[in-house]
């Protein structure tokens, strides 16, 4: 997947224990430790933001886009689905 989770060095980055977080944002270690490893499929934005208020940062400095060869992104209007465009 070309999203890449940089979770663990924000945090080792802010000295934030993984329990301390997953306590604060409402979700389990067990959660937590999939977020950190990069294996959900998703994250809801309520999540991103209670994580990114915790280790006062952006949702870019935990989160990146790395296309790999396998990638291919079709091109778009510019639209977004639900915008009404």
């Amino acid at each position: 997947m070309p999203i890449k989770v940089s979770l663990a060095v924000m945090l080792a980055r802010r000295n934030v224990k993984s329990k301390e977080l997953a306590e604060y944002i409402g979700i389990t270690e067990a959660n937590l430790s999939l977020l950190r490893q990069g294996k959900v499929k998703g994250i809801r934005f309520n999540t991103l933001d209670a994580i990114c208020r915790y280790l006062d940062c952006q949702p870019g400095d935990i989160l990146a886009f790395e296309p790999d060869d396998a990638t291919t992104v079709p091109p778009t209007s510019g639209a977004i689905a639900g915008d009404g465009a």
